[in-house]
C-alpha cells in the first residue's frame, strides 16, 4: 500500500510568501512608474487614462474567467509559468516602442538638453535642416547661395535686424507662369536668423530648392494620373472586406506620430495585462484549495502581508536604483528602462518556486457559482452595498491619483528616488494597520471606519494638490494606514458579517476584484480627461471634494440602514476554546437573541 504524502504546513506557506513577495516586488519596480514613462515618450494625459482604463478593464474581465479556465482543465502550473515568461517578454518589447517626439515632461532629467545646451541643439537642427554647404559666421552680414551663374538669391541680414528678432523664417517661392515650353527654373529661398545672444555671433541659413522642368513635371504628371487611374481599377475589383482593410490601413498611416504611438502602446499593454492579470488568482485559489484540504485555511490571509512587503521593495528599490544612474545609459538608451529590466528578472526568479508552489484541485467547488452566490449575498444586504459603492468610489479616486501622482510630483522637482520612497511608504503604512486594528476596533464600528478611511483619503488628495517641493508627497502617504488600510481592514469585517460557510473568499473577490477594478477604470478614464482640461491640481481637488461628500452620505444612509450580522459558524468551529471565551460566546448569545426576538416579532404581526 501506498502511503499518503505527509502535508506541510509550514513549507506550503514560506514557498507561498516567496513567490507573492517576488510577484509584488516585480509589480512595484514597473507599475507604479509606468505612467511616468507613457509621458516621457509624449503621451498626453486623456491617452494615459485611457490606456491604464483598459488595463483595468482587462483585469477586471480576464483574471475570473482564466481562473475558472485553469481550474476546469487542470492547467494552473501551466497558466501560473506562463504568464510570468509572456509578461516578462512582452514588458521588453515595450521598450522597442519610438517615442512619438512631443516634448510633454518636465523633469530634472531632461533628455532633450542631455548632451548640448539649448543653443548647440538649435544649431545642430538648422545644421541638419539645411542643403549645401555649412553656414558661416559674419560680423556684419551674409551673403546668400548662388544658384546660377550671374544669378544671386538676396539674403543679406545685417546683425542690428538680427538681434532686433532672435528667430525670423521668411520663404518667398518664385511662381512661374507661362507654356509648357519655359525651361526657367524656379527657385524657392529659405532664409532662417538665429540669435543666441549679444556676445555670440548670428547665424544665417540660405536654402535654394531648385525645381525640375516643366517636360520632367509632365512626365511625372502623366505617371501620377496613370497611376490613379490603375488604383482605381484595383480598387473597383476589391471586394467589400479587402476595402474596409484598406481604409482603415491607410486611416491608421494618415495619423500622426502621438496618436499612432497611443495606439501601439494600447495594443501593447493590453497583451500585457491579459497574460499578467491570471497570476494573483489562479496562485491564490491553488493555495486555498490546499490549505483547506489540509484544514489549515485560517493562515490564507498571512500571505496578503508578503505581497505588500515585496511591492513597497519593489518600488523603493527600483526607484533608488534609477536615481543612482545618468539620464542615459548605453548609449542612447534613458535610465526609465531600468523599471522594465528588473520587473523581468524579478519575473524570472519567481519561477522556481512557481514550480514548487503547493496547489490543489477541488473539483467540488464551483467559482462560477461561488461568485454569483457572493453578488447575492452583497446585494441582499443593505451595508453590503454601502460598502460595495465605497469600495467603487476609493478605487476610482485611488487610481486617479496612482496614475497622475508621480507627474505632480516631477513638475515639483521630484526625482525616481522621491517617487520609489514615496510608493514605498504608502504599502509599507497600509501593511502596518492591522497592529492598530484592536485599538481601532474598540473604538469606531466597521461601518465608521470605513467613513473615516474615505475621509482621510480626501484630505490626502487635497494635500497632493498643494505640493512645494520635492519631499512633501511622502509626508503623507504616511497616512495611508488610515485610508487605504482601514478601508480593507472594514471590508473584510463586513465580509465577515455578509458571507455564509466557505462563501467568505468569494464575497472578498466582488470588493477586491470586481468592485476595485471597476472603479479604477472609471477612475483612470476620468482622471485623464480631467487633467488633460483641467490640470493636475484641479484633479486631485475634485477627487478630494467628491469623496468629501460621499462620507457625508455615507454616514447618513449607514445611520438608517438595518444592521444584519450573520452568525459565522465556520470561524466559530475554527477556534480554540481558549479563543472562544467570553467575547464570543457573548457575542453569540447575543446573536440567537436577536434571532428568537425577531421571530416572536414576526409571529405577533402574522397574528
Amino acid at each position: 500500500m501506498k502511503r499518503n504524502k505527509q502535508i506541510d504546513i509550514k513549507r506550503a506557506l514560506t514557498l507561498s510568501g516567496i513567490f507573492n513577495f517576488l510577484c509584488s516586488c516585480a509589480r512595484g519596480c514597473v507599475l507604479p512608474f509606468l505612467t511616468l514613462y507613457f509621458r516621457q515618450l509624449g503621451l498626453t494625459p486623456a491617452m494615459t487614462g485611457i490606456i491604464m482604463g483598459t488595463k483595468h478593464l482587462i483585469s477586471l474581465v480576464w483574471s475570473p474567467t482564466v481562473s475558472i479556465l485553469s481550474k476546469h482543465y487542470n492547467k494552473r502550473r501551466v497558466v501560473i509559468n506562463g504568464s510570468l515568461l509572456c509578461s516578462a517578454a512582452v514588458a521588453l518589447i515595450l521598450l522597442l516602442v519610438p517615442s512619438s517626439g512631443v516634448h510633454t515632461q518636465s523633469s530634472v532629467c531632461d533628455l532633450s538638453n542631455v548632451s548640448s545646451s539649448p543653443t548647440q541643439t538649435l544649431g545642430d537642427n538648422l545644421h541638419k535642416s539645411t542643403v549645401g554647404p555649412e553656414p558661416s559666421l559674419t560680423k556684419t552680414h551674409t551673403k546668400g547661395l548662388v544658384s546660377q551663374p550671374g544669378e544671386t538669391v538676396p539674403a543679406q541680414t545685417t546683425t542690428e535686424q538680427a538681434k532686433s528678432s532672435p528667430v525670423v523664417m521668411s520663404k518667398t517661392p518664385n511662381i512661374q507662369h507661362g507654356d509648357e515650353s519655359h525651361t526657367q527654373p524656379s527657385q524657392e529661398t529659405v532664409s532662417v536668423v538665429v540669435n543666441n545672444s549679444v556676445q555670440e555671433p548670428n547665424i544665417t541659413t540660405s536654402v535654394v530648392h531648385h525645381s525640375t522642368s516643366s517636360t520632367v513635371a509632365a512626365l511625372r504628371n502623366k505617371r501620377s494620373n496613370d497611376g490613379k487611374l490603375g488604383s482605381k481599377k484595383r480598387q473597383e475589383e476589391k471586394t467589400p472586406a479587402q476595402e474596409r482593410h484598406f481604409e482603415f490601413l491607410g486611416y491608421l498611416k494618415v495619423m500622426d506620430p502621438q496618436h499612432q504611438l497611443f495606439f501601439l502602446i494600447l495594443i501593447i499593454v493590453s497583451v500585457w495585462e491579459a497574460l499578467l492579470a491570471p497570476l494573483e488568482w489562479t496562485a491564490d485559489d491553488g493555495l486555498y484549495e490546499y490549505l483547506d484540504f489540509a484544514d489549515a485555511s485560517d493562515r490564507y490571509r498571512s500571505t496578503g502581508l508578503w505581497g505588500l512587503l515585496g511591492a513597497a521593495c519593489g518600488a523603493g528599490g527600483a526607484g533608488l536604483l534609477v536615481s543612482q544612474l545618468s539620464c542615459l545609459i548605453a548609449g542612447q538608451t534613458p535610465r526609465s528602462t531600468v523599471h522594465f529590466y528588473c520587473y523581468s528578472g524579478f519575473a524570472a526568479l519567481a519561477l522556481p518556486a512557481a514550480n514548487y508552489l503547493p496547489l490543489h484541485l477541488n473539483k467540488k467547488r464551483d467559482r462560477a457559482s461561488g461568485l454569483l452566490k457572493a453578488l447575492q449575498l452583497v446585494r441582499g444586504s443593505p451595508r453590503a452595498l454601502l460598502c460595495t459603492v465605497t469600495t467603487l468610489l476609493v478605487g476610482a479616486a485611488v487610481a486617479a491619483v496612482d496614475n497622475f501622482l508621480l507627474w505632480q510630483m516631477q513638475d515639483h522637482g521630484s526625482t525616481e528616488l522621491h517617487m520609489g520612497l514615496s510608493v514605498a511608504l504608502a504599502l509599507l503604512s497600509q501593511a502596518a494597520f492591522p497592529l492598530l486594528s484592536g485599538r481601532v476596533s474598540k473604538l469606531l464600528s466597521p461601518g465608521k471606519v470605513l467613513a473615516v478611511a474615505a475621509a482621510v483619503l480626501s484630505l490626502q488628495c487635497l494635500y497632493f494638490s498643494f505640493l512645494w517641493g520635492a519631499w512633501a508627497a511622502p509626508l503623507a502617504q504616511m497616512w495611508t494606514c488610515f485610508s487605504s488600510g482601514a478601508l480593507w481592514w472594514a471590508v473584510n469585517a463586513q465580509c465577515e458579517d455578509v458571507a455564509t460557510p466557505e462563501a467568505e473568499r468569494s464575497v472578498r473577490r466582488v470588493y477586491s476584484g470586481l468592485a476595485l477594478h471597476l472603479g479604477g477604470s472609471l477612475g483612470s478614464f476620468a482622471g485623464g480627461y480631467v487633467v488633460q482640461t483641467l490640470g493636475l491640481a484641479w484633479l486631485f481637488r475634485g477627487v478630494a471634494v467628491g469623496l468629501a461628500a460621499w462620507c457625508v452620505c455615507l454616514l447618513l444612509l449607514q445611520w438608517k440602514a438595518p444592521h444584519q450580522r450573520r452568525i459565522n459558524y465556520s470561524r466559530l468551529l475554527a477556534a480554540n476554546g481558549s479563543e472562544a471565551s467570553d467575547s464570543e460566546s457573548d457575542w453569540l448569545d447575543k446573536a440567537f437573541d436577536d434571532d428568537k426576538s425577531n421571530k416572536k416579532y414576526g409571529r405577533r404581526i402574522n397574528h
